[in-house]
Parts: C-alpha cells; structure tokens; sequence
C-alpha cells in the first residue's frame, strides 16, 4: 500500500486524484483497460469493465499487468473480490478458440468442456453450430464465424479467432517514402493490427491514420476495398494513396453516388452501401463478390448497422477499422469488437502532442446566459426541443460573431448542428458555408481557398465532423451539437489539431447555455478528451465581448 493517486473499490470503480504528482503516470498506465465515466476537477472515476478488460487482453495485457497496475498505484489496499473477478473475466478470453481444421474446416474448440458445454446450450448460439467432433471441439459453417463471435461475446465467452484469412486477390502495393517517413508509432500501428490479423488502430485525429491504412495494404499486398463516411473523404484517401505508395490512377476508383467503380483499390461510402433498392441492399456484392485481402473501415465509431451484417458474412477477409474515438453513443462497442476485431494498436492523444506531431489545444468552455425571453421559451418547450431552444439562442450567435471577429487574423471554422443557426451566421459574417446540400465540387473548392489560406473563416455543418483535412486551421468554434455526443466532441476538436507551419497552437472554443441541458450535455461531450488530458478552461460570455481571452 503507497500513497498513490488511485483509489479501487468493489463496484469496479477506480477514482483518480488528478492532483497527485502521479496521476499522468496512472492515467497512462489504466488507460488500457479502464473506462472513463466522470472527470470533474480534482477526482476522475473511471470503470473497469468487461469490454475493456477483454480489449486489453487482446492487445497483450493479462491480468497480472492489469493487477501489477492497480497495486502500484492504489492508495489503499484493493478489495480481494476485485482482484479474483478482473483475473477471471479477462480469464474467459481465449478460452473459446476459433480454428481451421484439414478435415473439418471451421471449427470451435475449447480445453474446458464445461465451458463448451455451457455456450452450447445458449439458444443464440446452437443453431449456428453444426455437428459435435469430441468433448472438446464443435464444427461450425464457415459462414457463421462472424454471428458465433457476436453471440458468444454476448453470453461472456469472446472467441479468439484463429482461422485464419483468404489471401484475396494479389495487387502489388508499397509504400514509397519519397520526402517523408512512416513515424515509429504508425510502424507499431501497422505491425500490430497485421499481426493480430484483424482489429482497430486507434489514433488521434491529425495523426496520419491513413499512412496506417496504406502500411497494411503494403503489407497485404491483395485487392482492397476502403469504407469511408463521404464523397470528400474518399477522394483525400485516393489523394493520399497517390502521394504515398506506388498506386496509379487508374488502379484506385471511387464508388459512391456520383460514381460506380471498381478497381483493385476501390473506395466506397458507407452512404452508398446502406442504400436500399426494392427492400434491399442493392450494392451488397460489392462486398461479397469480389476477392478482397483486405476491408478498411475508416471512422469505425460511425459503422452503421447494416455494415456490421455485412462484415458477419466476410469474416475470412482480413479487417482494419479505424479511428480517433472507440466510443459509441449506441452502446455497440461490441459489435466492433466481435465483428472487426479487438483494439490492436492505441496511443494517447498527449504522447502524440508531446512528440510534436499534433497541435497542442486550448479548450475554452463560453458560458452564455439566455435573455428573460429565451429562458421563458425554454421552460415551456416540449421536453425534446428544449436542446434546440438553449442551443440556437441568439446570444451564442454574437459570441461566435464576436470570436470570429477576435481571431480574424486566424484559420477559423465555425461549427453548428442546425442549418438555419448556421445560415444565419454565415449570412451575417458575410463568409462561405459548408452543409450537407453543398455539391461536392463547391464543398472541394472551398476547402482549398480555406487550406490556401484565402478564405479565413468557414462556417460548416456536421458534414466537417469526419475525415476532413485542413492542417492550417487554428480556431473551432462549436455552437451546437447532436447532444451529449463523445466521439463528436473529440472530431470537432481534432479538425484543429493539424500540425501547423509556423509551430502555433489550436484553441477550441464550446458555446454552452448556462442552466439547461446543454451544460448536462457539454459535460458528457467532454468526457473523453478529459481522459486524454484535454481540460476545458469556463469563461463568461462577458469576457468575450470585453476581449478577456
């Protein structure tokens, strides 16, 4: 027992006394396997739970580093019950195998019959089994790899699969490293997602998630298709794949509502994907019927559910998923889990900064009152428009004015969930907009003069939130969002995190309505940046207009 930073307590709780001259360390060394829930001022709890214990274990960390952790830093003695259930939930991992077998093909095969016996017994699990080989070992058709997974991550068994993958079609792809190189953790990233064969690369926004992707197909060296949320971003990964490997035009096409190609690197949306025709999915065979070695999925947070059903039925093909944020407002962090693969390669947002590879961050929380009428409109709105009501008053609108006008000599965008917010601010400051009616070739263009540094301020709608590159702006100004949203909270935030030229910092300013959910829902937004070390510094609205930044 020490006087350490962190207190462990039966309910699976750890509380972190972020004041204590040890909390960086602890931080780093819990964030493997421990969940941040709360992070007000001076105690932090985080959670352990199932999910990350079962990550952890994945990416090489038993339970006795995970138990060495808690001892180390633990103020007090840890309760004896803990210890036993973190050792035997991240025990139940591996101990279900997926493997290939000459005679039988797929099979699931236990060393604890008991175990084997149990999941068989599950109803979600029994019919995707097929015949019963030895006490031991279950044959099961290769096309249920992927539901087996999920159902039996949902009983408390997660299989390790070990079956292997198909090789897909062969494509020569290197990368070619003419006036850059691969950075050391973007090596580590790629060596452990294709070693692992399967999984998520979790890297901040600004930090070169695509060279990983583009390091994995040169590792493949197969036929690739890459899921990307949009049109724009689709066409940043073909720019980027051009720039970083040997990759010609014509060996990369771009599948999407505009166009229908398939190449031997083929981007797809994931708009077009889920699109139905008839009652049904009308470009499902993009998926199934073409020989891929390999599926990247860029922004995994985002996989809409239809995808997911999708990646079930492919699950000989090797898979990358993507991402800032492993955080998912719906809970299905498991799917990602069962269906892409465990957590292979994650860093901290604050060891990247340290490195100089992404801009350091100012967070500035602007509280801004409501008028006696706004408040009135408020109190009376239906329970589910009062979000709407605190997040589009007209003071927060003379904030982001006044902002924008303090910062004019900035790259500065400003960033809203409702279009006629938006409109209007983009109709008063007399500057472009970008929303989700903007045609592509227009959104293209204004983003250039924005890069270019002609046009110094940008008004955007969500349609920004995700893989949009614009390494020279400085300034984000947040109006309003889709509610208590993590994984957004940190996209907007990562929109400035680009490097910049001249060495300058970021400064990310959130506009929140004092007394009404959005301040409930602004501390939620934050709760994941807080565990990456971001903290949000509260200034009155008052001081922007008096020029007290």
């Amino acid at each position: 027992m020490s006087d350490g930073p962190l207190i462990v307590q039966s309910d699976k709780t750890l509380l972190l006394d972020i004041d204590h001259p040890l909390s960086t360390d602890c931080r780093r060394a819990i964030a493997p396997f421990a969940e941040l829930e709360k992070s007000p001022e001076h105690i932090h709890t985080y959670r352990l739970t199932s999910l990350g214990l079962w990550n952890a274990r994945a990416a090489g960390h038993d339970a006795e580093k995970v138990i060495d952790v808690l001892i180390k830093y633990s103020r007090f003695a840890i309760p004896h019950a803990l210890l036993v259930d973190v050792a035997e939930t991240m025990g139940r991992y591996g101990r279900l195998r997926l493997e290939s077998d000459p005679i039988h093909g797929l099979i699931l095969i236990s060393t604890d019959p008991a175990v084997l016996q149990e999941v068989v017994r599950g109803k979600k699990v029994a019919p995707l089994l097929g015949a019963r080989i030895d006490n031991e070992t279950i044959a099961v058709h290769p096309s249920q790899r992927g539901h087996l997974k999920q159902a039996l991550l949902r009983l408390g068994w997660p299989a390790e699969d070990f079956a292997g993958y198909v090789d897909g079609q062969a494509h020569e792809i290197s990368l070619v490293e003419d006036g850059w190189h691969m950075r050391e953790y973007q090596k580590l990233a790629a060596e452990g997602f294709w070693h692992g064969g399967s999984g998520v690369v979790v890297l901040p926004c600004g930090a070169g998630k695509t060279i990983v992707g583009a390091a994995a197909m040169a590792h493949a060296k197969a036929t690739t298709l890459i899921l990307v949320t949009n049109t724009v971003a689709a066409r940043q990964w073909r720019d980027e794949l051009l720039r970083r490997t040997n990759l010609h035009e014509d060996e990369i096409g771009e599948y999407s509502g505009a166009k229908k190609e398939i190449r031997p690197i083929t981007i797809a949306t994931y708009q077009v994907m889920t699109t139905k025709k008839n009652g049904l999915f009308a470009h499902l065979d993009l998926f199934d019927g073409h020989d891929w070695g390999l599926i990247i999925y860029d922004e995994v947070h985002l996989l809409p559910a239809p995808i997911f059903r999708f990646t079930a039925d492919i699950q000989s093909r090797r898979r990358l998923g993507l991402t800032a944020t492993l955080v998912r407002e719906d809970g299905m962090e498991g799917e990602v889990f069962s269906l892409i693969g465990p957590k292979r390669f994650d860093v901290p947002w604050k060891e990247i900064e340290a490195q100089g590879y992404i801009a350091p961050a100012d967070c500035v929380e602007v509280r801004v009152t409501l008028t006696e009428h706004e408040r009135l409109n408020y109190a009376t709105a239906e329970t589910e428009n009062r979000y709407r009501v605190c997040a589009t008053t007209a003071t927060k609108k003379s904030v982001a004015m006044a902002l924008a006008k303090f910062h004019e000599n900035d790259q500065v965008l400003i960033i809203g969930q409702y279009i006629d917010q938006i409109d209007e601010i983009s109709n008063d400051l007399g500057v472009p907009i970008i929303k989700g009616d903007t045609p592509i070739k227009e959104r293209e263009f204004l983003y250039n003069a924005f890069r270019s540094g002609e046009i110094k301020c940008l008004v955007v709608s969500k349609v920004a939130n995700f893989s949009i590159d614009l390494p020279e702006a400085s300034i984000a100004i947040q109006i309003s969002g889709t509610f208590g949203s993590r994984q957004e909270e940190a996209q907007r935030l990562g929109r400035i995190l680009r490097p910049k030229a001249d060495g300058r910092g970021a400064r990310f300013y959130s506009l929140v309505a004092r007394d009404t959910v959005d301040q409930d829902f602004a501390q939620n937004r934050q709760r994941f940046l807080a565990e990456q070390g971001y903290s949000y510094r509260i200034i009155d609205a008052d001081d922007v207009f008096t020029g007290k930044l």
